[in-house]
């Protein structure tokens, strides 16, 4: 709170209670008729009652100063977000680029294993082929024809084969 706002207040209140003080004898010099004592109070309730609106008007003007320093005290704050949100972005494009600079290389090229087994079966249903996987020239007329009349084979969720029991049947994957 500003210090203009809390002298306001306190002013204001002070006065307003002070002029308890004169509207009592205010109020007791009317019941005597004593006019010069009412017109005494009366003097002495308008001093109060003015000094009670200056506060009054000095305690806006605290007001007012404590908004504006509320309001630039908050844009402060939101402009340091703003500039911490991007250092942050900044440095994670920063990492993301140099991960992508050291990982060019495994990210560039997949390889890929093949067993003996999946060496045999691609030598089998390979037509005319001129080279095997090694690279070794092989001879396309006695390379075994591939066998097309496969059933469809479906895996279970344990990984096991499991045979189509209707051809013409609906299948749903979901990955």
């Amino acid at each position: 709170m500003h210090t203009k706002t809390m002298e306001g207040l306190i002013g204001a209140r002070t006065n307003m209670e002070m002029l308890n003080t004169p509207f009592r004898v205010f109020k007791e010099a009317r019941l005597k008729g004593d006019t010069a004592m009412m017109e005494r109070a009366m003097g002495y309730m308008g001093d109060f009652h003015e000094d009670a609106y200056e506060y009054k008007e000095e305690a806006d003007e605290g007001m007012k100063k404590d908004i504006e320093e509320t309001r630039k005290i908050a844009e402060e704050q939101r402009e340091e977000m703003i500039k911490n949100r991007r250092e942050e972005r900044e440095e994670q494009q920063k990492k993301l680029e140099e991960e992508r600079k050291e990982n060019k290389g495994d990210q560039a090229v997949d390889t890929v294993e093949i067993s003996e087994e999946g060496k045999v079966l691609l030598k089998e249903n390979t037509p005319e082929t001129k080279t095997d996987i090694e690279g070794t020239d092989v001879d396309t007329e006695s390379a075994p024809k591939p066998k097309m009349d496969l059933e469809p084979v479906f895996y279970s969720s344990a990984g096991e084969v499991k045979q189509t029991e209707d051809a013409g049947a609906k299948v749903s994957a979901s990955v």
